[in-house]
Protein backbone atom coordinates (compact mmCIF):
# COMPACT_ATOMS: atom_id res chain seq x y z
CA UNK A 1 0.00 0.00 0.00
CA UNK A 2 1.50 3.26 -1.08
CA UNK A 3 1.94 5.98 1.52
CA UNK A 4 2.19 9.65 1.04
CA UNK A 5 5.26 11.64 1.50
CA UNK A 6 6.91 12.18 4.89
CA UNK A 7 7.00 15.81 6.34
CA UNK A 8 9.19 18.16 8.16
CA UNK A 9 8.47 16.25 11.63
CA UNK A 10 8.34 12.99 10.72
CA UNK A 11 4.79 11.87 9.74
CA UNK A 12 3.69 10.55 6.62
CA UNK A 13 1.05 12.90 4.95
CA UNK A 14 -2.08 11.39 3.25
CA UNK A 15 -1.73 9.73 -0.13
CA UNK A 16 -2.68 12.46 -3.36
CA UNK A 17 -5.51 11.93 -5.93
CA UNK A 18 -5.05 11.57 -9.17
CA UNK A 19 -5.71 15.08 -9.34
CA UNK A 20 -5.21 17.05 -6.03
CA UNK A 21 -6.21 20.26 -7.23
CA UNK A 22 -9.85 18.90 -8.09
CA UNK A 23 -9.93 17.48 -4.85
CA UNK A 24 -8.98 20.23 -3.18
CA UNK A 25 -12.08 22.56 -5.42
CA UNK A 26 -14.02 20.06 -4.56
CA UNK A 27 -13.75 20.50 -0.70
CA UNK A 28 -14.00 24.52 -1.27
CA UNK A 29 -17.37 23.93 -3.05
CA UNK A 30 -18.73 21.63 -0.48
CA UNK A 31 -17.27 24.25 2.29
CA UNK A 32 -18.63 26.72 0.75
CA UNK A 33 -21.98 25.12 1.25
CA UNK A 34 -21.58 24.14 4.59
CA UNK A 35 -20.28 27.85 5.30
CA UNK A 36 -22.64 29.81 4.01
CA UNK A 37 -25.50 27.82 5.84
CA UNK A 38 -24.14 27.74 9.14
CA UNK A 39 -21.63 29.77 9.66
CA UNK A 40 -17.81 29.52 11.09
CA UNK A 41 -18.74 28.16 14.57
CA UNK A 42 -21.41 25.75 12.98
CA UNK A 43 -19.76 24.47 10.23
CA UNK A 44 -18.54 21.10 10.32
CA UNK A 45 -15.47 19.51 8.98
CA UNK A 46 -16.71 16.01 9.36
CA UNK A 47 -19.40 16.75 7.12
CA UNK A 48 -17.54 18.25 4.44
CA UNK A 49 -15.35 15.62 4.30
CA UNK A 50 -18.32 13.12 4.17
CA UNK A 51 -19.73 15.11 1.33
CA UNK A 52 -16.57 14.81 -0.10
CA UNK A 53 -15.73 11.18 0.50
CA UNK A 54 -12.35 12.47 1.52
CA UNK A 55 -11.21 12.57 5.15
CA UNK A 56 -10.51 15.51 7.94
CA UNK A 57 -6.98 14.47 7.57
CA UNK A 58 -6.71 14.87 4.53
CA UNK A 59 -8.76 18.41 4.49
CA UNK A 60 -6.29 19.61 7.51
CA UNK A 61 -3.47 18.55 4.96
CA UNK A 62 -4.24 20.81 2.05
CA UNK A 63 -5.93 24.00 4.13
CA UNK A 64 -4.28 23.33 7.67
CA UNK A 65 -7.11 24.48 9.50
CA UNK A 66 -10.75 24.85 9.79
CA UNK A 67 -10.57 28.57 9.84
CA UNK A 68 -8.00 28.12 6.63
CA UNK A 69 -10.45 26.86 4.87
CA UNK A 70 -13.23 28.95 5.39
CA UNK A 71 -10.49 32.08 4.72
CA UNK A 72 -10.43 30.11 1.40
CA UNK A 73 -13.40 30.03 0.55
CA UNK A 74 -14.13 33.63 1.20
CA UNK A 75 -11.07 34.33 -0.96
CA UNK A 76 -12.73 31.95 -3.93
CA UNK A 77 -16.05 33.79 -3.54
CA UNK A 78 -15.17 37.26 -3.49
CA UNK A 79 -12.60 35.65 -6.77
CA UNK A 80 -15.26 35.08 -8.60
CA UNK A 81 -17.73 38.13 -8.77
CA UNK A 82 -14.65 39.98 -9.19
CA UNK A 83 -13.16 37.85 -12.12
CA UNK A 84 -16.38 38.01 -13.74
CA UNK A 85 -16.75 41.75 -13.25
CA UNK A 86 -13.61 42.16 -15.42
CA UNK A 87 -14.82 40.26 -18.02
CA UNK A 88 -18.03 43.14 -18.57
CA UNK A 89 -16.06 45.37 -20.44
CA UNK A 90 -17.54 48.37 -19.40
CA UNK A 91 -14.64 50.64 -21.14
CA UNK A 92 -16.60 49.85 -24.65
CA UNK A 93 -19.67 50.86 -23.55
CA UNK A 94 -21.27 54.58 -22.83
CA UNK A 95 -21.03 55.68 -19.14
CA UNK A 96 -24.32 55.51 -18.69
CA UNK A 97 -25.06 52.26 -20.41
CA UNK A 98 -22.11 51.03 -18.65
CA UNK A 99 -23.18 51.78 -15.23
CA UNK A 100 -26.72 49.84 -16.01
CA UNK A 101 -25.03 46.91 -16.88
CA UNK A 102 -22.41 46.55 -13.79
CA UNK A 103 -25.73 47.51 -11.57
CA UNK A 104 -27.66 44.44 -13.77
CA UNK A 105 -24.87 42.40 -13.44
CA UNK A 106 -24.34 43.00 -9.64
CA UNK A 107 -28.08 42.51 -9.19
CA UNK A 108 -28.29 39.28 -10.94
CA UNK A 109 -24.79 37.79 -9.58
CA UNK A 110 -26.16 37.99 -5.88
CA UNK A 111 -29.50 37.14 -6.59
CA UNK A 112 -28.02 33.41 -8.20
CA UNK A 113 -25.10 33.36 -5.23
CA UNK A 114 -27.22 33.34 -2.30
CA UNK A 115 -24.09 31.49 -0.50
CA UNK A 116 -22.30 34.62 -1.24
CA UNK A 117 -24.68 36.93 0.32
CA UNK A 118 -24.49 34.54 3.45
CA UNK A 119 -20.97 34.36 3.83
CA UNK A 120 -20.68 38.03 3.76
CA UNK A 121 -23.32 38.32 6.53
CA UNK A 122 -21.43 35.64 8.49
CA UNK A 123 -18.01 37.30 7.95
CA UNK A 124 -19.72 40.85 9.17
CA UNK A 125 -20.97 38.74 12.43
CA UNK A 126 -17.03 38.39 12.89
CA UNK A 127 -16.98 41.83 12.01
CA UNK A 128 -14.31 41.44 9.04
CA UNK A 129 -12.20 39.04 10.87
CA UNK A 130 -10.80 36.73 8.66
CA UNK A 131 -11.56 39.26 5.41
CA UNK A 132 -9.19 41.50 7.15
CA UNK A 133 -6.04 38.47 7.34
CA UNK A 134 -6.81 37.96 3.31
CA UNK A 135 -3.78 40.53 1.07
CA UNK A 136 -5.59 38.80 -1.85
CA UNK A 137 -9.70 40.14 -1.19
CA UNK A 138 -7.86 43.08 -0.44
CA UNK A 139 -6.10 43.63 -3.92
CA UNK A 140 -9.27 41.76 -5.25
CA UNK A 141 -11.20 44.62 -4.76
CA UNK A 142 -8.84 47.06 -5.95
CA UNK A 143 -10.44 46.51 -9.59
CA UNK A 144 -13.75 47.05 -8.76
CA UNK A 145 -13.47 50.15 -7.04
CA UNK A 146 -11.28 51.33 -10.30
CA UNK A 147 -13.82 50.15 -12.67
CA UNK A 148 -16.72 52.52 -11.12
CA UNK A 149 -14.59 55.03 -10.82
CA UNK A 150 -13.51 54.80 -14.52
CA UNK A 151 -17.43 54.81 -15.83
CA UNK A 152 -17.98 57.62 -13.34
CA UNK A 153 -15.21 59.65 -14.36
CA UNK A 154 -16.28 59.14 -18.25
CA UNK A 155 -19.96 60.11 -17.52
CA UNK A 156 -18.77 63.19 -15.35
CA UNK A 157 -16.25 64.25 -18.22
CA UNK A 158 -18.83 63.76 -20.67
CA UNK A 159 -21.29 65.75 -18.89
CA UNK A 160 -23.57 62.94 -18.06
CA UNK A 161 -23.09 62.12 -14.59
CA UNK A 162 -22.94 65.31 -11.78
CA UNK A 163 -19.88 65.96 -9.78
CA UNK A 164 -19.15 65.00 -6.42
CA UNK A 165 -19.79 61.15 -5.84
CA UNK A 166 -17.53 59.11 -4.47
CA UNK A 167 -16.21 56.13 -6.13
CA UNK A 168 -16.28 54.07 -3.27
CA UNK A 169 -19.82 55.11 -1.81
CA UNK A 170 -21.38 54.94 -5.12
CA UNK A 171 -20.17 51.02 -5.07
CA UNK A 172 -21.35 50.82 -2.08
CA UNK A 173 -24.75 52.17 -2.86
CA UNK A 174 -24.83 49.39 -5.97
CA UNK A 175 -23.85 46.63 -3.50
CA UNK A 176 -26.31 47.50 -0.74
CA UNK A 177 -29.49 47.77 -2.67
CA UNK A 178 -28.65 44.57 -4.47
CA UNK A 179 -27.40 43.01 -1.45
CA UNK A 180 -30.48 43.53 0.74
CA UNK A 181 -33.06 41.99 -2.10
CA UNK A 182 -31.69 38.95 -1.40
CA UNK A 183 -30.30 38.80 2.18
CA UNK A 184 -34.19 40.60 3.58
CA UNK A 185 -36.19 39.12 1.28
CA UNK A 186 -37.96 36.64 3.39
CA UNK A 187 -38.04 38.76 6.37
CA UNK A 188 -39.01 41.38 4.17
CA UNK A 189 -41.83 39.32 2.49
CA UNK A 190 -43.37 38.16 5.65
CA UNK A 191 -43.59 41.34 7.17
CA UNK A 192 -45.11 43.39 4.56
CA UNK A 193 -47.30 40.30 2.97
CA UNK A 194 -45.11 40.94 -0.73
CA UNK A 195 -43.65 38.22 -2.93
CA UNK A 196 -40.16 39.23 -3.52
CA UNK A 197 -39.15 35.74 -4.98
CA UNK A 198 -41.19 35.24 -7.91
CA UNK A 199 -39.56 36.37 -11.42
CA UNK A 200 -41.65 39.04 -12.15
CA UNK A 201 -41.41 40.57 -8.74
CA UNK A 202 -37.56 40.16 -9.28
CA UNK A 203 -37.42 41.82 -12.86
CA UNK A 204 -39.31 44.74 -11.23
CA UNK A 205 -36.89 45.37 -7.97
CA UNK A 206 -33.40 44.99 -10.64
CA UNK A 207 -35.02 47.70 -13.11
CA UNK A 208 -35.91 49.91 -9.75
CA UNK A 209 -32.48 49.24 -8.70
CA UNK A 210 -30.44 50.01 -11.59
CA UNK A 211 -33.12 53.03 -11.98
CA UNK A 212 -32.48 54.69 -8.55
CA UNK A 213 -28.64 54.66 -9.22
CA UNK A 214 -28.09 55.71 -12.86
CA UNK A 215 -30.76 58.72 -11.39
CA UNK A 216 -28.35 59.63 -8.32
CA UNK A 217 -25.82 59.95 -10.36
CA UNK A 218 -27.26 62.05 -13.56
CA UNK A 219 -26.74 65.92 -13.93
Amino acid sequence: MRTGKRTRRGRAAPSRTNDPEKTKQDIIAVATAEFSTKGLSGARIDEIAARTRTSKRMIYYYFGSKEALYLTVLEEAYGRIRQIEAELHLDHLAPEEALRRLVSFTFDYQNAHTDFIRLVMNENIHQGEYLAQSKTIQKLNVPAIEAVRSVYERGRAAKIFRNGVDPVDLHMSISALCFFNVSNRHTFSTIFKRDMISPAAIAARRASIVDMIVRFVRR
